[in-house]
């Protein structure tokens, strides 16, 4: 036996567990009883009568009277049900489409796993749900784990601890094979209708109003009697992004989404505002994911990816089809979402969206915000993160009365493993606030305030596709030939920029094409995750720890991970890239005029960061950003105009809140190079072009 740790009591449950190579039994004590000890009568009757009075006074969950047989125990549910003795079903359910055009509808698998009691007796359970095209090509979590068949083709191994933590708390888990992966007929689309009916059509299933078979090609229905109807989904990465999407249609039974690091707009995973990013398209990334089967059916598939998503960068009806955040008016699940504020991958910029839209349209949402980057938080804050959720799902989906939606709205890792929370988000107070650049002394080196720029200000900066973020961060206060830097002066007190942000710049380029970046900087020393190492802000340990009940073939323990650290000068928290040639359209590019101005706003991801007093805010405005972005065919001069150049930051406090120390007062450190931080990790050094890599 192993011990199942629990938040709630502070105390160690003994359950059956499955131990991995490397891991002992606990062995609960042997409880005796004293010789010639006995159990008198009154005794004996009078602790049946207070466990009856206590059972009955149980509270009850919304499905079912939930509570009555001990499953809900301090408004949540306990762990009753045995997991070794689960049932373990794949049922394929119709989508309605043809996308591999075989002349019959496309089904999609979804492996289950749910508790036998309730099943006995004709009892109901809701569903914790992963759509997910990893399954079989790439893995899911941090070890990575695939899904796993016996010589019948029963599942045997469910990835991730949902299925060995919420089964036997009287939750079914429904691993949905994505259309095109793993045991699904159809192709992968990359975001489009086919990936979000694969996955909308088994919340469908499970709340009465889909159909599903028994196997891939029979005519056996397959019911979900079993299920209460209502579904909460999960998951990471494009997983996350399935969950998004599904939401945005609405669909009935789906109580609760939890996207992690999720895309809310595939548009922005592949551009920024026609500046493409290292990422190839999504046709690679269909290939990279998709079955044997699709890989030989779906090649007309791949071909529309292709054609409808070509490099200029310019909007398609493809890209308006993969872009749910206008949907979000329709999303009826609360929403929790949780994403890496250091995330390369998928960037802050699809959570800021998407939660401003979601707070427009009055759903239920709390949201959690770490310094990693495109890391499961699982993996940052494991006994926390796995209690929040259980009490998430308990209420969404069981109906617990456990008070989870009137915590606060936000928690964010402020430091590293320390972490603060907010009423709302983006905190309370925030309001925009616009800072302007200023011509300094140094050429290409100016001051960053409320006042704006002399008339006739101009400074100027020549694209190099050779240098980084890093690069130009680490001489913010040198002149150099490839950026422009504007800086604050050391902040008499902390500065919390909370939100998304935006730059407006007005460029003249010497050239018919280019690019442009802006990043804000915190200039000053500190600790932060390592998120351009290679696990991008943590490492895995030896140990591992259990989370539920495990089975020969599916353990519930997993490695155990700490912070992976390093000590920085200067971090960059926001970031926007831009097309110029956008400068007249968001989806459309043109060529520019040379010697001409063109004015464009670059989207900065949300962030919420902590410029501590002492420190300096920086904007930096520079051409391609080596390892992010594609670079332009040439590689243009391009002059600013400092009086039509600003920044909007979501400033909590506003402008007030900027205060700075007077300017004979040196910052400390002064005179002293800042730090450089390595280059860029492996996940933003791809090379110009199309690549695949899985976001997840």
């Amino acid at each position: 036996m192993l011990a199942e740790h629990s938040r709630h009591t502070g105390r160690s449950r003994p359950v059956a567990l499955f131990c991995p190579p490397g891991h002992s039994r606990y062995r609960p004590p042997v409880q005796k009883r004293a010789r010639g000890t006995r159990i008198q009568w009154t005794t004996l009757i009078l602790a049946v009568v207070t466990a009856l009075m206590a059972s009955l006074a149980a509270p009850a969950a919304a499905h079912g009277g939930r509570g009555r047989d001990g499953t809900i125990r301090d408004g949540l549910s306990q762990p009753v049900y045995s997991y070794a003795e689960a049932i373990r079903e794949s049922v394929w359910v119709d989508t309605g489409l043809d996308l591999d055009r075989d002349g019959r509808p496309d089904r999609v698998a979804a492996d289950i796993v749910r508790p036998s009691e309730p099943a006995r007796r004709g009892g109901k359970v809701p569903v914790v749900m992963d759509a997910s095209p990893y399954y079989s090509c790439c893995g899911r979590g941090n070890e990575p784990q695939k899904k796993t068949y016996d010589s019948a083709g029963k599942p045997v191994q469910f990835p991730l601890h949902y299925d060995n933590y919420f089964v036997p708390r009287g939750y079914a888990a429904v691993l949905v094979d994505l259309a095109g992966t793993n045991r699904s007929d159809g192709c992968v689309d990359v975001g489009g209708r086919s990936d979000i009916i694969s996955a909308k059509a088994v919340v469908q299933w499970l709340n009465g109003q889909g159909t599903a078979y028994t196997t891939r090609t029979g005519n056996t229905r397959a019911t979900a009697s079993w299920s209460t109807g209502a579904t909460g989904m999960i998951g990471k990465s494009y997983d996350g992004t399935v969950a998004n999407g599904v939401a945005a249609t609405g669909v009935p039974g789906l109580k609760t989404i939890v996207p992690i690091g999720a895309i809310s707009s595939w548009y922005d995973y592949y551009f920024a505002k026609g500046a493409p990013y290292h990422s190839g398209g999504p046709d690679g990334l269909a290939r990279g994911i998709e079955s044997p089967e699709a890989a030989a059916r779906c090649g007309a598939v791949k071909n529309e990816l292709v054609s409808g998503a070509p490099r200029t960068g310019d909007w398609t009806p493809m890209w308006a089809e993969r872009d749910y955040v206008p949907d979000a008016g329709k999303v009826r699940a609360s929403v929790f979402a949780v994403h890496g504020g250091q995330d390369l991958n998928v960037r802050m910029k699809h959570l800021g969206q998407w939660w401003d839209k979601l707070a427009a349209a009055g759903v239920e949402r709390k949201i959690w915000l770490t310094q990693a980057g495109h890391v499961d938080p699982f993996d940052i804050r494991r006994a926390q993160w796995v209690d929040v959720v259980h009490r998430w799902f308990d209420h969404y989906l069981l109906g617990v009365d456990n008070g989870v939606e009137r915590e606060p709205m936000a928690d964010i890792e402020r430091e590293v493993d320390r972490w603060t929370t907010d009423a709302t988000w983006p905190a309370p107070g925030t309001q925009a606030t616009t800072l302007r650049p200023r011509k300094g002394t140094t050429p290409g080196v100016g001051t960053l305030g409320t006042e704006p720029a002399a008339a006739g200000s101009t400074e100027t900066f020549t694209d190099d596709p050779r240098q980084s973020e890093a690069d130009w961060a680490a001489r913010a206060d040198q002149s150099t030939a490839a950026k422009v830097a504007f800086t604050t002066r050391p902040l008499a007190k902390d500065l919390r920029v909370s939100g998304s942000a935006k730059v407006q710049v007005t460029a003249t380029p010497t050239t018919r094409t280019a690019h442009l970046s802006a990043i804000l900087v915190d200039l000053g020393p500190d600790t932060i995750r390592n998120y351009t190492g290679s696990g991008e802000g943590i490492s895995n340990l030896t140990t591992r720890s259990c989370w539920g009940e495990s089975r020969p073939g599916d353990s519930a323990c997993f490695l155990d991970t700490r912070a992976d650290t390093r000590a920085v000068d200067y971090t960059i928290f926001s970031r926007g890239w831009a097309d110029l040639g956008n400068y007249a359209d968001d989806h459309v590019g043109r060529p520019l005029t040379p010697g001409r101005a063109h004015t464009i706003t670059l989207d900065l991801a949300a962030s919420d960061h902590v410029v501590k007093a002492g420190h300096r805010l920086a904007l930096i405005v520079a051409g391609t950003d080596r390892g992010l972005i594609t670079a332009p065919n040439s590689q243009p001069r391009l002059t600013l105009d400092l009086t039509r150049t600003s920044a909007e930051l979501p400033l909590v406090g506003g402008a007030p809140a900027l205060a700075q120390r007077p300017a004979h007062e040196p910052a400390p450190g002064a005179g002293s190079p800042l730090m450089s931080v390595p280059e860029p990790g492996p996940i933003d050094r791809r090379p110009a072009g199309p690549a695949i890599r899985p976001i997840g």
